[in-house]
């Protein structure tokens, strides 16, 4: 008789296979537990301990403080030993992670969006490979790491990772980060903006061990050396992050020689739970409210279109949500997506830097405040496309948040720091790639980037190309010395460019102007990634304007070292000048938007950018005429700025003020405003609109419904609870049917004026057919063809 089973018993041969699936691992991905929480870890025992046995704040802050020491030491030698730029020049930090991975102590300098960030490859070795036979975590072994999909922000940043034991218990471990740069992609430079795949990214390093008994690995060394452009560059930056991390360890055990175990362990804990409490005490203090920004992409890099970044900013008791529901859907193949960790590391750099300076940086400051991104949005993508240029999406983010994150501070009676309107946010400068006057082949990027222009304070102007949203302390490089390393000579640099500002009652920080031209080398070529050439990237605050429009402006087809070496007279240090008065006979002159591809370029052309300015604070008729004539006196903004901008008379010889014609032509302006303004119910009723224009690529929500997603046009709509990603066509292929429909056009119109001659061409041949025809019946033609 056959033995009776109960439907819902599994058999022998499924119990086999849920054991195998449950103990088999097909690939380890990044972990969405991980990557979703940015808060700090639940003590451990050790910390509990630690914590309850060490009450002394004044030893707390004496151990914390050899610490930071410690991680600034880190931060120096790697400024000081590096070789790439952007570790010569503060595209980098360090920082002391708990044992669990927190980071608890970061540099004073360096890049602060990391410390949101590094912490997630951290937690995945804890998590995966502590415990794995194969991989373990041991004294002397080092972590490198570099895919931002397991925490980062894109693959050109690299992380070595080092854990540090006491007595044979992992204490704490020590990281370092550095923009190398080159990483093997599709194009040179590490950031990719023709990559249409996580896979013309480069290197795309999930946390692994390169170091054990605190040497590199030849093997693992030599693989990544020759998957990218500058072996020898990689083969250092390792050396140099491994060193500095050893020098961290040094530091941490002198600390537990001298003060014991317990005080360093509680003075880690304590340095987050402590400003934790703290931002949650100053977040109630601000009043509860919404505040909404919106600000655009006008380019994926590759073609220019409206990339919405939406934001509902809440106050609620202690939280602060930043909800960016409604942005725009995440792009197929294109690189301008950002993974919410990413995303998460910008926006807390916007709060340890420009609301709570005063505060330890490290990743608890951020932790009370939440996050709401539609999944699959640009701002929250998924791990099947590429975010090699996820800062052309984050940076407007961080714009917006800091737009809205100013009026609540403006309302609050506590202030850290001055309010500020929106710092400029886009890295402006020339990647470069090729082979150098030494013959090496290299890929990597200009420290000009980090002379973004500061945004105007509530009390004074905004500094001139200061420093980067990113990262404080860094420096805009020296270019006497990279013109050592690479064949190319800036021939004007960081020259403050005439009314590049953010206008207002206090003027935002200027950017200046850079023209470079390659020199000496057969083969080099240049690259630019940015958007803010069709819409202005950053906004003013209280009136204030926002920044200019920065297009990509090239002369082609000359020799400028010969120019200058036989009429130098014909050169003209401003791209105004430049591009309006064209004295390079025979030279091509063309404008772009600022998502340059790779471009091989010939000895002498000239590629011109401009770094970007802050935004302006309040209105300009507010403005004090004395600093207005102050700006005209420095050549900082034109006469006409100071005329038709402010309103300020004056004399153009003496810049003597007309005080009683200034106020007059304030007063007249004011009156003028009055005249164009309109009741705002018919101002709404013109210029709301259901839906976006037929003609506009417009992405993202529109208006206050954020459940509705555009993709493209009117008729591409999609649910923000079912967001499907945007598939883009090749800029080229459409290049092609453009030139295909234009040429399909002059060749139906050569044909209509090719017909009347043809006819006319026909007639005699016709005639004499005829003839012909006739003739050979022996008869006489007839009809048209008799005469």
């Amino acid at each position: 008789m056959n033995k009776q089973v109960k439907p819902d018993t599994p058999s022998r041969e499924e119990e086999l296979i849920s054991e195998f699936l449950e103990k088999t691992t097909l690939f380890l991905g990044p972990d969405p537990e991980i990557m979703a929480d940015h808060d700090i870890s639940p003590r451990t025992a050790h910390e509990e301990r630690a914590v309850n046995a060490v009450t002394d704040d004044a030893l707390l802050a004496v151990v914390r403080d050899r610490m930071q020491v410690a991680a600034n030491e880190c931060y120096e030698m790697l400024e000081q030993m590096g070789a790439a730029p952007g570790a010569k020049w503060g595209d980098l930090i360090s920082g002391i992670y708990t044992a669990s991975g927190d980071l608890a102590i970061t540099s004073t300098g360096g890049v602060l969006v990391f410390s949101a960030l590094v912490h997630h490859p951290i937690k995945f070795i804890c998590k995966y490979w502590t415990k794995d036979p194969t991989v373990g975590v041991r004294e002397g072994d080092g972590f490198i790491h570099n895919d931002a999909r397991y925490g980062n922000i894109h693959n050109t940043d690299q992380s070595m990772l080092l854990p540090i034991f006491h007595e044979g218990e992992l204490i704490a471990w020590a990281g370092a980060t550095v923009h190398e740069g080159e990483n093997g992609a599709i194009e040179p430079g590490g950031m990719p903006s023709l990559a249409e795949s996580p896979y013309d990214e480069g290197l795309k390093m999930s946390p692994f061990k390169v170091v054990e008994n605190f040497q590199l690995k030849k093997d693992l060394v030599t693989f990544l050396q020759n998957s990218v452009r500058e072996p020898k560059l990689q083969y250092e930056d390792m050396k140099v992050k491994l060193f500095c991390c050893r020098r961290i360890e040094q530091r941490i055990k002198e600390a537990i020689a001298e003060y014991g175990i317990e005080p360093v362990i509680a003075a880690l804990r304590r340095n987050m739970e402590d400003p934790k409490e703290e931002v949650k005490k100053r977040i109630r203090e601000w009043p509860d409210g919404t505040v909404r920004a919106i600000s655009y992409a006008d380019s994926t890099l590759r073609e220019n279109l409206i990339v919405k970044i939406n934001l509902e900013v809440r106050k609620e008791g202690e939280k602060l949500i930043l909800d960016f529901r409604g942005s725009s859907p995440e792009f197929l193949n294109r690189a301008n997506n950002t993974v919410v960790s990413s995303l998460k590391g910008m926006l807390a750099q916007l709060f340890l830097t420009f609301v709570w300076p005063d505060l330890p940086r490290n990743q608890a400051v951020f932790a009370p405040i939440d996050i709401i991104v539609d999944p699959r949005s640009t701002l929250n993508s998924s791990y099947e496309v590429p975010n090699a240029e996820s800062m052309m999406t984050f940076f407007p983010a961080f714009s917006a948040a800091q737009l809205a994150v100013a009026k609540f501070l403006y309302s609050s009676p506590f202030k850290a720091t001055r309010v500020i309107a929106p710092w400029y946010n886009m890295i402006n400068t020339f990647i470069y790639g090729g082979t150098t006057q030494h013959g090496e082949m290299v890929g990597n990027l200009c420290a000009d980037l980090n002379g973004m222009g500061g945004g105007a304070r509530i009390d004074r102007d905004g500094e001139n190309a200061i420093a980067p949203i990113f990262a404080t302390m860094s420096d805009i490089g020296e270019q006497e010395l990279n013109e050592e390393e690479v064949p190319f000579i800036q021939l004007v640099s960081k020259k403050l460019m005439r009314d590049n500002q953010g206008f207002g009652k206090f003027r935002g920080g200027m950017g200046y102007e850079m023209m470079a031209a390659t020199r000496g080398s057969p083969f080099w070529g240049f690259m630019v990634c940015c958007i803010g050439s069709k819409m202005p990237n950053v906004q003013g605050l209280f009136g204030g304007y926002g920044c200019a429009t920065y297009p990509l402006c090239k002369v082609k087809g000359t020799n400028t070292y010969e120019i200058m070496a036989s009429d130098p007279e014909k050169f003209d240090f401003s791209i105004e000048s430049v591009m309006n008065k064209r004295r390079f006979k025979g030279a091509s002159y063309s404008t772009h938007h600022m998502g340059l591809q790779f471009e091989l370029a010939q000895e002498g052309e000239l590629y011109m950018i401009t770094q970007g300015s802050g935004g302006g604070y309040g209105d300009v008729l507010e403005r004090d005429p004395d600093l207005v004539i102050k700006d005209v006196e420095a050549d900082y903004i034109s006469d006409h700025t100071a005329r038709k901008i402010y309103h300020v008379v004056y004399d153009s010889e003496t810049l003597a003020i007309d005080v009683a014609a200034t106020e007059k032509a304030r007063e007249k302006e004011r009156a003028a405003r009055k005249k164009r303004g309109v009741p705002f119910k018919k101002f709404i009723k013109k210029w709301s609109k259901k839906e976006p224009p037929a003609h506009l690529p417009y992405y993202g929500c529109w208006g206050p419904d954020r459940s509705v997603i555009y993709g493209g046009s009117a008729d591409v709509k999609m649910s923000a609870d079912a967001i499907q990603p945007i598939m883009m066509p090749n800029p080229k292929d459409v290049r092609i049917s453009e030139l295909e429909t234009q040429l399909a056009k002059l060749e139906r119109k050569v044909q209509r004026a090719e017909a009347p001659k043809k006819a006319k061409r026909a007639k005699p041949k016709a005639k004499a057919k005829a003839k012909a025809k006739a003739k050979a019946k022996g008869k006489k033609p007839k009809g048209r063809w008799a005469k």
